[in-house]
């Protein structure tokens, strides 16, 4: 540390900034000194816009891929305090304090797999546990440059892989321990990592194994009123990850994961409700039992179908509409059907089948056969019966659709006998064999 505030400001008035810059930008064995130099100085405000003017945030950016996890240290902290505060200085700190993440996200797999090889993730990890648990805002600037760059090292598929070694890697224990800790930064940091992990088989019955799931619980538990949309946003993205494998699927489910993730149905914010209705179709997928449960939650209902109406998020509409389906695909229960007619269902069913996408056409055909088979105990013809007079509704009350012409229900499905996709047009065979025969 500098004797006194004058000190740090008259070295760097006395034209050596430019120097510096130079310095760090050639081969020399003083850019360990250098850094820490830096970073020394910035600890003064007055100092920190005349290193942004010499050049030294670029001539610092690259030495965050050094294997030298004192230059790592120093270079991150030097980066952090320079790019606080004042309103050219935020400027960099969005532009060139994320210029690292940025570059490290363009490199190739081969180049993030030899970062990892040289241990560059651990000596990154390593810095943010020396700077954790203190409020020193260059210190946290620092925290979020060096999170960001590990989570980006985590997109090549091999360096991912080094750095989680069966889930023995110190870079994944700290990772995990980013998720317990209070700092948002890290917590928002930690699950994307997760998610980047998650991204083989292996990988997610592993971190199951390894107890990761209640951890990114309570996490979001945390920020489920009044919190933080991209911790929010990342740790639902994780768990959607790590239910992918059929197995976990049942796991998950006995842990009661669907219960705690449905606190988050009270979210107003359009991110978080189409990641969390991403996350319940995927945690449903072939599963009958958790389909009954969330099918007949007159609570979850509601909220769907009121998302199914959101008129200012088409993401949101969508994946509303196509988690309906999938409580009927997957449960084929008389009770789920009965739940979604009462609600309204069946209309958003209808307008899905409609869509341009063609795998929400397919999945609405499905569902809208299913249920018009199904047996409500009211004798044969009510389901098919409801279902043929919401076709009607839907249809009269909505503009011709991309898909289809105008006309009757019928014709209108029966443009889709000749769609190229065969499960399309199969279904929609299926639902005009029913509705047909309508008494």
């Amino acid at each position: 540390h500098f004797p006194g505030n004058n000190a740090a400001v008259d070295i760097s008035r006395s034209g050596i900034l430019p120097s510096l810059a130079q310095v760090l930008q050639a081969q020399s064995n003083l850019h360990c000194q250098v850094a820490l130099l830096v970073a020394e100085m910035a600890r003064e405000a007055a100092v920190r816009e005349l290193c942004i003017d010499a050049g030294l945030v670029k001539a610092l950016v690259p030495h965050l891929n050094s294997n030298n996890p004192e230059m790592l240290l120093n270079t991150g902290r030097a980066i952090g305090r320079i790019c606080f505060d004042n309103s050219k200085q935020q400027s960099v700190t969005d532009s060139r304090a994320t210029a690292a993440t940025t570059s490290c996200d363009c490199v190739s797999d081969v180049l993030k797999l030899q970062f990892s090889e040289s241990a560059v993730p651990e000596a990154l990890s390593e810095m943010i546990q020396d700077l954790q648990g203190g409020s020193d805002p260059h210190d946290l600037c620092s925290i979020k440059i060096a999170s960001n760059l590990i989570v980006s090292l985590l997109l090549g598929d091999e360096s991912m892989q080094k750095c989680f070694a069966e889930g023995s890697g110190p870079v994944y224990r700290d990772v995990i321990s980013w998720l317990q800790c209070s700092n948002t930064q890290l917590q928002l940091s930690g699950a994307l990592a997760i998610a980047n992990f998650a991204r083989n088989d292996s990988n997610c019955v592993k971190m199951l194994d390894l107890g990761v799931v209640p951890h990114i619980l309570t996490m979001l538990e945390q920020h489920v009123d009044e919190g933080d949309v991209s911790v929010q946003h990342a740790g639902l993205s994780a768990l959607r990850n790590l239910a992918i494998p059929a197995t976990n699927k049942v796991r998950m489910l006995d842990n009661g994961v669907t219960d705690r993730i449905k606190t988050l149905l009270r979210s107003d914010m359009p991110p978080v409700q189409f990641k969390l209705l991403g996350t319940l179709r995927m945690m449903v997928d072939g599963q009958e039992e958790a389909t009954l449960i969330l099918g007949r939650d007159p609570v979850l209902l509601a909220r769907v179908m009121e998302w199914c109406e959101a008129k200012d998020h088409a993401g949101v509409r969508g994946e509303a509409c196509r988690l309906l389906a999938a409580l009927i695909r997957h449960s084929r229960s008389p009770d789920v059907v009965r739940a979604v007619l009462h609600g309204g269902g069946v209309q958003h069913l209808i307008s899905m089948a409609t869509s341009e996408h063609v795998i929400m056409q397919n999945e609405a055909l499905v569902a809208l056969t299913i249920a018009a088979a199904t047996d409500l105990g009211t004798g044969r013809g009510g389901a098919y019966n409801t279902v043929y007079l919401n076709m009607i509704g839907a249809y009269a009350d909505s503009a011709p659709c991309v898909c289809l012409d105008s006309g009757s229900i019928q014709e209108r499905l029966s443009k889709l006998l000749d769609h190229s996709n065969s499960n399309i047009s199969s279904q929609a065979a299926s639902i005009l064999t029913l509705l047909e025969k309508k008494p």
